[in-house]
C-alpha cells in the first residue's frame, strides 16, 4: 500500500512519479481548493494501518454502526 498525491485534470486524477497497476482500486481524499492536506510520518503510518485493517475485514458495517448509535446514541 502507498500514499501519494495527484491533481484532477479533465475530470481524472493524474498521479506523477508513482506507477499504479491498471485496474488498481484507489481511495481519494479531496480537500477544498485552498485547504492544505499534509500528513506527518506518524499520521501516514496510522492511515495505512487503518486501511490494512479494513482490507482484513476488521471494520464495523454501516448498518452495525447505525444500530449502535440508535442503541447508545
Amino acid at each position: 500500500m502507498q500514499v501519494t498525491t495527484g491533481t484532477v485534470v479533465g475530470g481524472k486524477v493524474i498521479v506523477e512519479g508513482v506507477s499504479l497497476v491498471e485496474g488498481s482500486v484507489v481511495a481519494v481524499l479531496s480537500r477544498e481548493p485552498e485547504e492544505p492536506f499534509t500528513l506527518s510520518a506518524e499520521d501516514e503510518d496510522e492511515l495505512l494501518a487503518a486501511m490494512a485493517e479494513i482490507e482484513r475485514g476488521e471494520f464495523v458495517s454501516a448498518d452495525a454502526l447505525l444500530e449502535s448509535l440508535r442503541k447508545y446514541g
